[in-house]
């Protein structure tokens, strides 16, 4: 086929080239833009009206004469090599490599605008892909064929975590390799990922694209679908499981907005042109796994929210799109904590597509679950603190404070250097969650809470259990035996309610007398631990109904509901009580 050049170049605007006079043109179409000097650029169809055809050049326009510039169109999309030779290589946005080695060849080649998997033949996604970083992997947990952003601020260490995620992450021994594309960065930052990443590239297991920002605007839109094009190859030609990181997005909206205006569109929120959110989705969805074979693509899109606005076009639109978000606080950022997740803000909506028996471990929903709504909590606690003190607080509260404490020390923050093996991970999650009372970790399933307390089996259902040397009180299994024995007490003292023959009888004794001296009946005894006087002693000391909220501390869930409706009928709101189960009235009996 003879190729046509032509020479009506009718005007440079910014990065784009107006050329008049043209047959046969369309859209995405691949063109070669020769110099008056020899110079050859590349450049993309962007638009075709009727004779006029809109060209993007990928290297910019500067020192281009309109009257002495000539355009040919190949009459094909832009396409590039694809197989295993980009890995280990280091290459610019258009994918020219920059680390003195030869030019990338492949087995095939295969167009750069690519398309979204078939829905019909996806596959859900379903093992996980750890990162080395246990906030993640345990809270947000990274699925093969999700698509999961990471959501920043700037002076954030955004690009670090990104960095520390491409050179660690890993699939349980499966082939596996990284595509990253940066878009926007600094020399700087270009250099900080090239060394954070040399290890992996020199073990043949990353693709390097590298966008500056003093690079065309235009290839800042072609890095990311170059990416995706490599990846997709890997995955489902090579059956290797691809991560693809790609960040800034929020650079790459800004250079999508920049073509929209050089173009004169319509502009629509924030001068972003309306069909960012399509854009956006045409990458996005390019990841998933296929029906039949073996590999997958993994995207993790990492941006930042101008001012730290979550509702800016760029993060609200990705939250659409993709399956959850890691979310970077700069509050946890100046406590000198790496990484500093917000673990509240973060989600994962496929965790429980990745994460349990067979797949991470048995215990890991629900210890994440569990310390989701731990950490819920203690952000209440700590706002009530703001308007009361901590001093007004009770003991559970100021527990859950701890709790908070010890997540961010002991738990969140790790070398950005340091991968962590999720077993690690998970075990400090269950050091954390054990520092609160057994009462507050109801999201756990009993067996396994006592399991991790007491290091044996939980004893078979309906098997009394009591102390050596005390009577045992009448199973609630038995229909003889009555649901709610007087004062709630109930084998090993552990319920709310202090009257009545518990293990240590004759304590919960005192505790009934020291009330009846007191006139008051709000603060059922918590049972039978050594050291413990009665209730109604503790209450005098706390001057509240600490009774309840001891009870909720010590009781298990099905003995602990006593003290929250004693401290009900005394009109008091501070000795909630969470459990359920047969023996919920006693502390109520007790206290009237």
């Amino acid at each position: 086929m003879t190729e046509v050049e032509y020479t009506a170049v009718r005007e440079l605007r910014g990065p784009l080239v107006l050329v008049d006079g043209v047959a046969g043109v369309g859209w995405d179409e691949f063109a070669l833009i020769r110099l008056a000097d020899g110079e050859l650029r590349h450049g993309l169809v962007l638009e075709v009206d009727r004779d006029l055809a809109v060209v993007q050049a990928l290297e910019g326009t500067a020192g281009m004469d309109p009257r002495r510039t000539r355009v040919a169109f190949t009459g094909a999309p832009l396409r590039v090599p694809v197989g295993p030779g980009w890995l280990g290589r280091t290459c610019n946005g258009r994918g020219e490599p920059v680390d003195g080695g030869p030019p990338v060849f492949g087995p095939r080649t295969a167009e750069v605008a690519g398309a979204p998997i078939n829905p019909v033949r996806r596959e859900p996604p379903a093992e996980p892909v750890l990162t080395g970083i246990g906030a993640i992997d345990v809270l947000t947990t990274l699925v093969r064929g999700q698509k999961l952003p990471v959501f920043s601020s700037a002076g954030l260490p955004h690009l670090d975590l990104a960095v520390q995620i491409a050179a660690q992450a890993s699939c349980a021994g499966e082939p596996f390799s990284v595509v990253f594309a940066g878009m926007g960065l600094t020399h700087a930052e270009a250099l900080a990922v090239r060394e954070g990443l040399g290890e992996r590239a020199a073990a043949g297991e990353l693709a390097l694209f590298l966008n500056t920002a003093d690079d065309p605007v235009i290839e800042r839109l072609l890095t990311p679908r170059i990416a995706l094009t490599v990846a997709e190859y890997l995955a489902f030609g090579e059956g290797r499981h691809v991560l693809v990181v790609m960040g800034d997005m929020t650079a790459y909206a800004e250079a999508l907005r920049e073509v929209s205006a050089s173009r004169g569109e319509i502009p629509a929120r924030r001068a972003y042109p309306g069909y960012l959110y399509s854009d956006f989705a045409s990458l996005y969805e390019r990841c998933g796994r296929i029906r039949g074979r073996p590999g997958s693509v993994t995207v993790l899109p990492v941006l930042t929210m101008p001012a730290g606005d979550i509702t800016h076009p760029v993060p609200d639109l990705t939250g659409y799109i993709t399956e959850g978000q890691i979310v970077l606080s700069p509050a946890v950022h100046a406590q000198g904590v790496f990484p500093p997740v917000d673990p509240l803000s973060s989600l994962s909506r496929l965790l429980r597509s990745g994460a349990g028996a067979g797949r991470t471990r048995a215990d890991h929903p629900a210890v994440a679950a569990q310390l989701i709504a731990a950490l819920a909590r203690a952000r209440q606690v700590r706002e009530l603190a703001d308007l009361i003190g901590q001093s007004a607080l009770s003991a559970t509260d100021r527990r859950h404070l701890d709790m908070e404490d010890a997540f961010l020390r002991d738990f969140v923050a790790q070398r950005s250097d340091e991968n962590r093996p999720f077993t690690e991970a998970l075990e400090r999650a269950w050091q954390v969650l054990l520092r609160l009372p057994p009462g507050q970790l109801a999201m756990l399933p009993a067996d396994l809470l006592h399991q991790r307390l007491h290091g044996t089996a939980p004893p078979p259902a309906g098997t009394a259990q009591h102390p050596a040397g005390t009577a045992p009180r009448p199973d609630a299994t038995d229909p003889a035996a009555p649901a709610n024995p007087p004062g709630g007490a109930v084998a090993g003292g552990t319920a709310t309610g202090s009257a009545g023959p518990g293990a240590d009888g004759a304590e919960g004794a005192e505790g009934m007398d020291a009330r009846s001296r007191a006139g008051r009946s709000d603060g059922p005894e918590t049972g039978s631990r050594a050291g413990r006087s009665g209730g109604a002693d503790a209450e005098r000391r706390a001057g509240r109904s600490g009774g309840a909220e001891a009870g909720a501390q010590a009781g298990p869930r099905e003995d602990r509901w006593g003290g929250a409706n004693a401290g009900r009928q005394a009109g008091r709101s501070d000795g909630p009580g969470t459990g359920s189960g047969e023996d919920r009235s006693g502390g109520a009996e007790a206290g009237a």
